[in-house]
């Protein structure tokens, strides 16, 4: 899992953007899920950066909404 920089989410479009959102919502619903189990996550700081990742895409999308 690599960190989205914001050069790269303003680049996207707003479908794309959507996408990614739901996809990061997907894995971090997993790993939390495997967690939850007992299980240890394939990275100890996953559930950190899915998270940072999710918080990045919508402060750009509420940055745009307020142009």
């Amino acid at each position: 899992m690599s960190s989205l920089r914001t050069a790269d989410i303003r680049n996207m479009s707003v479908e794309e953007r959507n996408q990614k959102l739901k996809e990061l919502r997907n894995d971090l619903m997993h790993e939390r899920g495997v967690s939850a189990m007992g299980g240890a996550p394939s990275s100890p700081g996953i559930i950190r950066a899915i998270r940072v990742n999710i918080a990045r895409i919508l402060t750009v999308q509420k940055e745009e909404e307020e142009l």
